[in-house]
C-alpha cells in the first residue's frame, strides 16, 4: 500500500517563464505594440476605462518595457482609487523612478495621441493578452527543450516542469465573462424540468444508499464532495460500494482515480463486494465449490459496465483535468471519484507549505467540477486529533479535523465523515439501545445546498462492503459483545464528554 503521506514522490523545481526575444532564425516573438500603445493611451483618456480591462491585463503582458512601466503606474493609481490621466500617471512614474526610463512625459503624450477611438478597448486588450500567452508558451517550450538536452536532468522532473508550466499558463489565461441573468434562469428551469421527470425525490446521481440519498437528493452537479475519515474506517470500501451501486447496478458511467491502490487491487475489492467473498480467498485463489460457483456466477455482473479505473500514482491536478475531459467527452462519465486527495500534487510546482499545495488542489477540483458539470467525490484523510480527543463524543469527526488545509472545507459543497463506533470498542448506544456492531455512521457535516444530518449504514468488513442498514446479513458477521467485565460502559453518544477512554481496560 502506498505511503499515505505521499512524501516519497519527487518535487520538480518551480517553473520560471523566461522572456522571449528574437530567436536564431530571426523570428520576432508574438507582439502587438501598436495595440499596446493604443490601450495605454485609452486608459489615460477615458474615465473608468481601467475597470474594463483590469481582469485581462498584467504588467507582464506588455512586450515593450516602456509600456510595462506605464501600466504598473496606472494599476497603482487604480488600486489607490486615484484618477488616471496623463498628468497623474507621469507624477506616479516620477515617484516610482521610472518616468525617465520610459521616455518621460513626451512618451505619455505620444500614447494619448495614438488613440483613434476607445470603443474597442476590450477587444484590443484581449489581443495584447493573447500575444503574451503565446510568448509564455514559446518561452516554456525553449526552457523544456534546453532541459531535455541536459543528460543530467531527471526525466520525471522534466515532465513535471513542463506540466506545471502549461498548467500555470492555462490558469492565468482562463477568463469568464459576466452573464446577464436571463439565460441563467432558462438553464435553471431546464434543470428543474429534468429533475421533475425523475421518479421519486432523487434529482442527482443516486448513491444507492437510501437514507443518504434522502438528505442529498443524490450527488448534485457541479458539486465537490469530500468524504473524510481516519484510516481503517472504510473510505475506499465506501466509494467502491457506491461505484458498484451507480455503475454496475444502474449503468451510470463512473471513473475512479486511485492514487493508493493499483487497478488490480481495486478490482479485487470490487469482486469481494459483488461476490461476497473474503479477501484471503481471492488472494490465495483457494475456494470451496460454493465460493467458486458464487464467483463464476456474479463476476459476469461487472463485465461490460461503464466503470473506468486509473491508478496513476502521484496524479497532478493538471493530469486529472486532461484525463477527466477525455472521459467525459468519449465515455460520457457522469461522476469522478478520487482516492485520495492528499496523494495528489499541484503539477510539480513548488509551494511554501503542503497546506498551500492542498489548497491549490482542492480549488482545482472545484473548478473542474464546474467546468465538466459533474459531481467530483474526493476522499480525504483526517488528522490525528480524533484519536487524541477524550470522551465518547470526542471520537466523532469534526470539520476542523480535515487534514492539511482549511481550504478543503471552504471549497467543498458537501463534506461527509465516516465513523464506526465499533472500531473504538463502542458496541451499544445506551440512550437509544441501538446495537452498533457492524454499523457505520455517515455524518453530513457540511451541505451548502441542503440540511446536515447523519445516517447509519451496514458495514460488512470481511467483504469490504457498505449497504443499507435494513439489508439482511449473516448473524456470524457480527462481532461478539465482550463480557461485562471487559466492556466499556457507554451512557450515550451525546454525553460523557469528559470521559477518557484510555483509562478502561478493554
Amino acid at each position: 500500500m502506498a505511503n499515505s503521506t505521499g512524501n516519497s514522490r519527487k518535487r520538480a523545481p518551480q517553473t520560471t517563464i523566461i522572456k522571449v526575444g528574437a530567436n536564431e532564425m530571426g523570428k520576432l516573438p508574438p507582439q502587438a505594440q501598436e495595440l499596446e500603445d493604443s490601450v495605454l493611451g485609452a486608459l489615460m483618456i477615458e474615465k473608468d476605462a481601467y475597470g474594463t480591462v483590469a481582469d485581462l491585463l498584467r504588467p507582464e503582458v506588455f512586450y515593450k518595457d516602456q509600456n510595462r512601466m506605464v501600466y504598473e503606474a496606472i494599476r497603482e493609481l487604480a488600486s489607490q482609487d486615484q484618477p488616471i490621466d496623463m498628468l497623474s500617471v507621469a507624477e506616479k512614474m516620477k515617484s516610482q523612478g521610472t518616468l525617465d526610463k520610459a521616455g518621460g512625459a513626451i512618451y505619455l503624450a505620444e500614447l494619448t495621441r495614438r488613440v483613434a477611438s476607445t470603443a474597442h478597448l476590450r477587444y484590443h486588450a484581449e489581443i495584447v493578452a493573447k500575444k503574451a500567452t503565446a510568448r509564455d508558451v514559446i518561452a516554456l517550450a525553449a526552457q523544456i527543450e534546453e532541459m531535455g538536452y541536459d543528460e543530467t536532468q531527471d526525466v520525471d522532473e522534466l515532465m513535471q516542469t513542463a506540466e506545471a508550466g502549461i498548467f500555470e499558463i492555462s490558469q492565468r489565461s482562463q477568463k469568464r465573462d459576466v452573464t446577464q441573468i436571463d439565460p441563467v434562469i432558462e438553464e435553471a428551469f431546464k434543470r428543474m424540468e429534468k429533475a421533475a421527470k425523475n421518479t421519486g425525490s432523487i434529482s442527482g446521481i443516486p448513491s444507492g444508499f437510501t437514507a443518504l440519498d434522502k438528505i442529498t437528493s443524490g450527488w448534485q452537479t457541479p458539486d465537490l464532495i469530500i468524504i473524510a475519515a481516519r484510516p481503517a474506517m472504510g473510505k475506499t470500501a465506501f466509494v467502491l460500494s457506491m461505484a458498484k451501486n451507480i455503475a454496475v447496478d444502474r449503468n451510470i458511467p463512473v471513473a475512479i482515480f486511485s492514487l493508493e491502490m493499483s487497478n488490480v487491487q481495486l478490482v479485487n475489492r470490487l469482486i469481494m463486494n459483488v461476490c461476497e467473498l473474503e479477501g484471503d480467498r481471492i488472494k490465495t485463489g483457494k475456494m470451496s465449490q460454493e465460493e467458486t460457483r458464487k464467483l463464476n456466477t456474479k463476476i459476469n455482473i461487472m463485465k461490460g459496465k461503464p466503470l473506468y479505473l486509473d491508478d496513476t500514482p502521484s496524479l497532478s491536478i493538471f493530469e486529472l483535468r486532461s484525463k477527466a475531459r477525455k472521459l467525459v467527452r468519449e465515455h460520457g462519465v457522469r461522476m469522478i471519484i478520487i482516492d485520495y486527495l492528499q496523494l495528489m500534487n499541484a503539477s510539480g510546482t513548488s509551494f511554501g507549505s503542503r497546506e498551500q499545495e492542498v489548497s491549490i488542489i482542492s480549488r482545482g477540483l472545484k473548478g473542474l467540477a464546474k467546468e465538466l458539470d459533474i459531481p467530483i467525490i474526493a476522499l480525504s484523510q483526517l488528522n490525528r486529533g480524533v484519536e487524541a480527543r477524550q470522551g465518547v463524543e470526542g471520537k466523532t469527526p469534526q470539520l476542523s479535523d480535515l487534514r492539511e488545509s482549511g481550504a478543503i472545507e471552504q471549497d467543498a459543497d458537501l463534506v461527509c465523515f465516516i465513523h464506526r463506533p465499533e472500531y473504538y470498542h463502542l458496541y451499544n448506544d445506551d440512550k437509544t439501545g441501538k446495537d452498533l456492531r457492524g454499523l457505520a455512521q455517515i455524518i453530513v457535516a457540511k451541505h451548502r445546498n441542503g440540511a446536515t444530518d447523519s445516517i447509519w449504514l451496514r458495514f460488512r468488513g470481511k467483504y469490504a462492503k457498505f449497504q443499507n442498514e435494513d439489508e439482511a446479513i449473516d448473524a456470524d458477521e457480527l462481532a461478539p459483545i465482550p463480557a461485562a467485565s471487559e466492556t466499556v460502559s457507554i451512557q450515550s453518544s451525546m454525553n460523557s464528554l469528559g470521559e477518557d477512554l484510555s483509562q478502561f481496560t478493554l
